[in-house]
């Protein structure tokens, strides 16, 4: 109990003097460290803002910068977009230009096909193989080749405006990101230190999606209007090549289908002329068989005429040779009258013959005229193809332009 009541120990006035100066050193000590602490903080809040007001003084210069960049490819697009809008609304007016002109190649080919046809009907001798139908084969041959010409055009011109909607599509899909990107950074701009509706996002610094490097953001761009470019520059060079088949289509038909129109009117003056030469010769020689009809009438009028002096002549033998006796003497008379029945029976032996060469010669006459007769006819069949139903047909042929 004693020792627990003893008093505490006690210092020495020197140790109580250290004790203040060590104390007085340390709280000195301390201060100092604060001072310099507060200047290196104080430096430090002015380094800091400093760097904190420059560097978001150059984020907004860099989101001006990605605004004009963004503006330029919008506007670049935008043109491309524009031309390629444009050349594609031209390109399908030539489309249909190739299909009204695919169209109108129908009716000129079953025109060509049918005088083909027709003419197969023609007969004998008139169904050569002339110069008409040689045209109407080429021309026949033409149209074939022109339609084949103008429907491998017409899918080119379709594969072409599948690529210009394609570019088109991808044109508006950049300018559509392009836009949605222009809207993030007009927001990004306008934002400050004191808008109201910044905040904290713990995930802004991790990278989400697929960033590309702005040398691909150029380049994708780029990519995107130089194959407009080159699109537009196709569908010009084919448009220029539509204008050249139409016109040299249409020419060579129109030339092709005169070279036809020429030929039938030629082969149906050559035609007529022949039909005229034959109808005169048909003329000639019904007038010759008129004539050799009248002929064998008057040759078969001598012979029946010479009967008379035949029975006469030979009559008058007969009796003379019943004379009596001596009295049946080869006098002149007798000797006149053999000679006159040998004389008349040769002269009709020749009336005779002559009789059966004229009646040949009369049915050569009609075997000719008929020929010429069925010939005629012929030409008149050959007249009636050609003229009518061919010519006629042929006038409704129109060749338009397109």
């Amino acid at each position: 109990m004693a020792r627990l009541l003893q008093a505490p120990p006690k210092f020495l006035p020197t140790e109580w003097d250290i004790a203040n100066k060590m104390q007085c050193a340390s709280t000195e000590s301390q201060k100092s460290r604060s001072e310099r602490t507060i200047a290196e903080s104080q430096r430090l809040l002015d380094e800091i803002e400093k760097t904190t007001q420059k560097t978001q003084s150059d984020v907004n210069k860099k989101i001006e910068q990605r605004q004009e960049e963004i503006k330029f490819w919008r506007q670049e697009l935008d043109n491309k977009l524009e031309q390629i809008v444009h050349e594609t609304e031209v390109l399908l007016t030539f489309k249909t230009r190739l299909e009204k002109s695919l169209e109108s190649c129908k009716e000129p080919l079953v025109i060509a096909q049918k005088c083909l046809l027709n003419r197969q009907r023609r007969a004998g001798i008139d169904l050569v193989h002339d110069e008409v139908e040689q045209e109407l084969v080429k021309e026949a041959e033409v149209l074939q080749g022109v339609i084949a010409l103008l429907g491998r055009t017409l899918e080119q011109t379709n594969e072409q405006i599948r690529l210009n909607r394609s570019t088109k599509y991808n044109l508006e899909m950049d300018l559509k990101d392009k836009f949605t990107a222009s809207m993030i950074d007009d927001y990004c701009a306008s934002l400050t230190n004191n808008s109201p509706d910044i905040r904290y996002a713990d995930n802004a610094l991790k990278i989400e999606g697929n960033f590309v490097s702005p040398e691909d953001w150029t380049d994708f761009s780029n990519i995107n209007v130089e194959k407009a470019d080159k699109q537009r520059n196709n569908s010009l060079a084919l448009r220029a090549l539509i204008d050249g088949i139409l016109s040299q289509t249409v020419n060579d038909m129109r030339k092709q289908c005169e070279m036809v129109n020429v030929a039938f009117r030629n082969r149906v003056m050559e035609v007529k002329d022949a039909k005229h030469k034959l109808e005169t010769l048909l003329a000639m020689v019904m007038n010759e068989t008129a004539s050799q009809e009248k002929n064998i009438a008057a040759l078969r009028k001598a012979i029946a005429d010479k009967e008379g002096p035949v029975k006469v002549a030979q009559t008058r033998l007969e009796a003379r040779n019943h004379r009596p006796n001596v009295e049946l003497c080869y006098d002149t008379v007798q000797y006149r009258l053999i000679s006159e029945v040998q004389e008349i029976t040769k002269n009709i032996q020749r009336l005779k013959d002559t009789l059966a060469q004229a009646e040949t010669e009369l049915k050569g006459l009609r075997r000719q005229q008929l020929s010429l007769e069925e010939e005629i006819q012929l030409k008149e069949n050959t007249l009636y193809i050609d003229e009518v139903l061919c010519m006629q047909m042929r006038e409704s042929l129109y060749i338009n332009n397109f």
